[in-house]
């Protein structure tokens, strides 16, 4: 999978020293591809309606093994074995590319020591370096107005060639901690024809061969870059010298803040707004839970389609998931309550503290309230007394025996006995969740920011 990922707005400079050694050149490298292809044999004969249920159920077939296979699902540019955690994507940079190595039969006589600048022209007929970009997808020299190509050639023969070119290359990336994430791009120089026995490459300056103070970037910014070298070895041709430019790119996260994590945050506190609205009014708890889920919903897809599409959970996915988690359980606790209500009023309808001929439906306004004079509210149960004797007979009998003030008896109720005072005190589920909902969320934030910021 190939994904645009940023564009150098700016110019790079980059610097390199290249020593000739002497002996004989190893060649140009050469890639050979084989092309294999299939030979087919079509024997014409017999009826033409034979021939053409034997092509049909060759079609067939051929639909049916591509199924079994599933072809369709994978991507057969790339080889077995191939993915992962990374992808594939696109870097493109633009540069000043700045050779500088010795040619003493270049060199001229000169009074005042001074050198001496020619263009393109002169380019093509003297030897340069064959330096190209490793792993690039396409490259080219900026030909606008005249090509450009600075060549200085000093009275002892060193010389300095400076180029400016566009090179997109590939970039491996790993989106889990997307947009959080930090990625770890490189541009590598190698010659295309001479191993490290006819010519060498290194930085002239070492970090300070690159400038990138003019680079401005609209997704990322340069964290960190260093310039390094090595080796390549190939085994038709041998060892070859290879130079890294390598970045550290580090995602700006404001406008992912603007676009999604704000947005998420907002949906996530208006669904706790129906934690206030009261029980009874059915319409407007119902049309503020949908309202979020849906607008939740639409922000998920949104940001979706714009994301990379890869196999694996990213950083973003977690949050607006678990996001659209706490708002459809904000919903599942009106209906939580709606339940408990609807169970309350049938215990007072059977006990006769509602009338039987009282419908639920008659005593709501339009508003969707129900009128309080029509209903009679529950109250908080009271405890049975945990004395069995009378505490006037039991003071005359025993004058020395004072209860201790401020002590009381508690029985341990168990669980159906809980369950039946949350069903009678349908509004307790509003008091806690109305704390409940907002601490977890904090911690989840917490605990979300602390591990990918």
């Amino acid at each position: 999978m190939r994904v645009d990922m940023l564009t150098f707005l700016a110019l790079a400079t980059a610097s390199l020293f290249i020593i000739v050694m002497g002996g004989r050149s190893s060649g140009r490298r050469k890639n050979k591809e084989v092309f294999l292809g299939e030979n087919s044999k079509f024997k014409f004969g017999g009826r033409i309606d034979y021939k053409l249920k034997r092509q049909d159920s060759t079609k067939t077939l051929l639909i049916k093994s591509e199924q079994l296979l599933r072809i369709e699902d994978h991507d057969f540019a790339m080889r077995p074995g191939f993915g992962g955690r990374y992808i594939e994507s696109d870097f493109t940079m633009t540069l000043y590319l700045r050779h500088y190595w010795k040619d003493e039969r270049l060199s001229f006589p000169s009074r005042n020591n001074q050198s001496r600048t020619f263009d393109s022209r002169l380019v093509k007929k003297i030897w340069v370096p064959d330096v190209f970009f490793v792993h690039s997808k396409r490259s080219f020299i900026h030909d606008t107005t005249m090509e450009n190509i600075m060549l200085r050639v000093y009275p002892d023969g060193n010389i300095l060639y400076s180029v400016r070119v566009t090179v997109t290359a590939l970039c491996s990336m790993d989106f889990s901690s997307f947009p959080l994430d930090t990625q770890n791009c490189s541009l590598e120089l190698e010659s295309y024809a001479y191993n490290e026995n006819d010519l060498m490459l290194y930085w002239k300056n070492g970090n300070d061969s690159l400038r990138t103070d003019e680079i401005v970037l609209s997704q990322f910014f340069i964290k960190h870059f260093h310039a390094s070298n090595g080796l390549a070895f190939y085994s038709s041709t041998g060892w070859y010298n290879r130079l890294f430019i390598n970045f550290i790119l580090r995602r700006h996260i404001f406008f992912f803040m603007l676009q999604t994590y704000f947005p998420t945050m907002l949906m996530v506190v208006l669904s706790w707004v129906s934690f206030w609205i009261d029980r009874r009014a059915v319409p407007a708890r119902v049309s503020l839970g949908i309202t979020t889920v849906l607008t939740m919903s639409t922000i998920i897809t949104g940001v979706s389609s714009s994301m990379p599409q890869v196999s694996y959970v990213k950083a973003v996915d977690i949050y607006l998931w678990t996001s659209f988690l706490f708002v459809f359980l904000s919903v599942i606790e009106y209906a939580a309550v709606n339940y408990c209500t609807t169970l309350e009023e049938m215990r007072k309808m059977k006990r006769g503290k509602i009338p039987s001929t009282y419908n639920a439906s008659q005593a709501m306004a339009f508003d969707g309230c129900f009128h309080d004079d029509e209903i009679e509210l529950t109250t908080f149960p009271r405890m049975a007394p945990t004395l069995t004797t009378d505490p006037l007979t039991s003071s005359a009998q025993s004058p020395d025996i004072r209860p201790i003030e401020g002590t009381r008896l508690h029985r341990q109720r168990s669980l159906r006995e809980n369950v039946d005072l949350l069903v009678s005190n349908s509004y307790m589920i509003d008091s806690y969740s109305r704390l409940a909902f907002p601490m977890s969320y904090l911690l989840f934030n917490i605990i979300y920011w602390s591990l990918y910021s």
